[in-house]
C-alpha cells in the first residue's frame, strides 16, 4: 500500500512539474544583476531581458544588486524559490569568492543551477608611457628588478585585474602590492599619473587611455590576440608561456531548477546571445559570446573554483 501511495505521489509531482513548465512563464521574471546600472553585467542583463520579454511575452525585470563583490546578489538567488522566476547574471568573482570571502552564506556551485555562460574576455596589461618596458619580456625583467615598492592596481578585490595580477606573481615570483580602487576608470587615471606601476584591465576601459597616449599596452591575457587589438601580443606568446586570464559572465538560477524550465531558459538565452547583432555588440566591447550546456557550465564553475583557490593560496591574497 505504501509503495502505491509513493508511486502516486511521484506521478502527481511529475505531472505538476510538467504543467508548470508548460505554462512557464505566467508572470514577470526577476533577473538579478551583480553590477550597478551602466556596468557590463547590467548591459548584458538588459540585452538578454529584451530578448526574453519578446519571446516569453512577460516582463523580465532587471534587479541591480551591486556590492559585496557579488555576494549580495548571489545570496538572494540561492535563497529564491527554484521556480524559474529568479535568475542571476554573475561573473568570475563568483568562483573567486569561494576562496577570498570567509564564511559565504551559500555554496558556490551546489546552491545554484547553472544555465549558460554568456561571454568571455581577456584583459590588457597597461603601464605608464615612461615605464622602461615595451614588451612582456622587458616587463618581467623590469618588475623583477624594480627598485622601491612595486604596486599594481585594479578595480577592486576579486576583480579580473586583481586576479590576473596575483596569477602573474605566482607564475613569475614577482612581489607586488595590490591597490584596490573603486572602479577601473579611477585606477587607470591614477596609473596615467604614474602613481603606481601596472594594471591588468578591460580592453574597452583602456582604449581611451591608449589612444591618447596616456598609457601603453604590453600584452593581452587571453591565449589569442584580441580582434580590437591585433598588434598587441598575448602574455603567453611574448614572454610568459601558459599565462591566461579570461573574465566571464554567465547566468545561474537557484538550486534544483526543474529540468523543463531550465531547458526552456537555456534554449532561449542561447538563441538570443548567438544572434549576430548581440555578438557584434559584445565584440565591439572587447568580449566574445561563449555559451555552454548547463552541465558544461557546472564543470567550468567547479574548475574555476579550484583554479583560483590554488592561485590565491599560493599568492597569499586576502581582502584588503
Amino acid at each position: 500500500m505504501n509503495n502505491r501511495w509513493n508511486f502516486l505521489i511521484v506521478v502527481c509531482a511529475a505531472l505538476a512539474m510538467q504543467t508548470a513548465a508548460a505554462e512557464y512563464p505566467d508572470r514577470p521574471i526577476r533577473l538579478i544583476s551583480v553590477g550597478a546600472p551602466g556596468g557590463t553585467p547590467d548591459i548584458l542583463s538588459r540585452r538578454i531581458a529584451v530578448g526574453l520579454t519578446e519571446v516569453f511575452k512577460k516582463q523580465i525585470v532587471v534587479d541591480n544588486r551591486a556590492g559585496g563583490g557579488g555576494v549580495i546578489a548571489a545570496d538572494l538567488t540561492a535563497k529564491a524559490l527554484p521556480d524559474g522566476y529568479t535568475i542571476f547574471m554573475t561573473y568570475h568573482q563568483h568562483t573567486v569568492n569561494a576562496s577570498l570571502v570567509p564564511k559565504l552564506p551559500y555554496r558556490t556551485v551546489d546552491d545554484f543551477t547553472p544555465i549558460t555562460q554568456v561571454t568571455a574576455a581577456g584583459l590588457v596589461l597597461v603601464v605608464h608611457p615612461s615605464a622602461p618596458a615595451n614588451n612582456m619580456r622587458e616587463f618581467i625583467d623590469w618588475t623583477k628588478n624594480f627598485k622601491g615598492p612595486l604596486n599594481f592596481g585594479s578595480a577592486g578585490n576579486g576583480s579580473g585585474g586583481h586576479l590576473a595580477g596575483e596569477l602573474y606573481q605566482v607564475m613569475t615570483g614577482v612581489k607586488a602590492q595590490h591597490i584596490p580602487y573603486k572602479s577601473s576608470g579611477s585606477a587607470l587615471i591614477d596609473l596615467s599619473a604614474n602613481n603606481y606601476q601596472y594594471n591588468f584591465t578591460g580592453m574597452q576601459t583602456a582604449q581611451p587611455f591608449l589612444r591618447s597616449g596616456r598609457l601603453k599596452a604590453i600584452a593581452v591575457t587571453a591565449l589569442r590576440r584580441a580582434p580590437g587589438m591585433p598588434d598587441v601580443p598575448t602574455v603567453d606568446e611574448s614572454g610568459l608561456p601558459g599565462f591566461e586570464f579570461i573574465g566571464w559572465y554567465g547566468l545561474l538560477g537557484p538550486a534544483a531548477l526543474p529540468a523543463p524550465i531550465l531547458n526552456r531558459l537555456h534554449t532561449e538565452i542561447v538563441r538570443i546571445v548567438q544572434q549576430q547583432e548581440f555578438r557584434d555588440r559584445v565584440s565591439a566591447e572587447g568580449s566574445e559570446v561563449v555559451t555552454s550546456t548547463p552541465e558544461k557550465f557546472r564543470e567550468f564553475l567547479k574548475a574555476d573554483v579550484a583554479k583560483w583557490a590554488k592561485v590565491l593560496t599560493e599568492s597569499g591574497a586576502k581582502l584588503d
